[in-house]
């Protein structure tokens, strides 16, 4: 008997066999739609994970935009101010061409050559300016320590007390923003 009892078992095992392949290859074959809409099934649209899956998956979107959108803005301003470095190592050829016609302006025998440094200087400056810079500094406008860098202090009966007295080296902005501070005299009448 003991052999009958074992072929049971092993026709049982076998019928169980096929069912169970049967019902793998179901699964296997479900389409993506199929598998949503049993996904739904078992789970309640009311229910905390869902709410927090949400809330996730809103607060994702939000900080992707933000970080589009910040991107954004540090590019613009990096385009915005790519030629600062540039500018700023041409500033000193613009200080000695003021130099120069300092220097020159009241030597009749320099004229032509003070004409041409003129010229030239007026030239680099349109350009300069095309690209954003700005000279700041002027004798009589009121001191402002975010664009002018005191010197030390002048008599100027002229001038109202707190302003530019003399300026000894010109300040320059580059749309908006400071490169170099103009080095001045402040009047001060006492």
């Amino acid at each position: 008997m003991p052999g009958k009892k074992d072929n049971l078992e092993m026709n049982e095992e076998e019928n169980v066999a096929p069912e169970a392949d049967e019902a793998a290859a179901n699964e296997m074959t479900l389409s993506e739609d199929e598998l949503k809409a049993l996904c739904l099934e078992h789970i309640c649209s009311t229910c905390d994970v869902m709410e927090q899956a949400k809330e996730d998956r809103l607060r994702a979107m939000a900080d992707s935009e933000n970080f589009k959108k910040r991107l954004s803005r540090e590019t613009d301003e990096l385009k915005k101010f790519a030629a600062e470095n540039i500018l700023s190592d041409l500033l000193p050829i613009l200080d000695n061409l003021d130099l120069a016609l300092n220097h020159a302006k009241d030597l009749e025998a320099c004229k032509d050559f003070v004409m041409g440094v003129d010229m030239t200087r007026k030239l680099f400056l349109e350009t300069l300016s095309r690209h954003g810079l700005e000279a700041v500094g002027k004798p009589g406008e009121d001191f402002d320590p975010n664009f002018h860098e005191a010197m030390g202090m002048a008599q100027v009966a002229e001038l109202a007390d707190g302003s530019v007295a003399q300026v000894m080296q010109r300040g320059y902005v580059l749309k908006g923003r400071i490169i170099r501070p103009a080095k001045v005299m402040v009047n001060k009448l006492t």
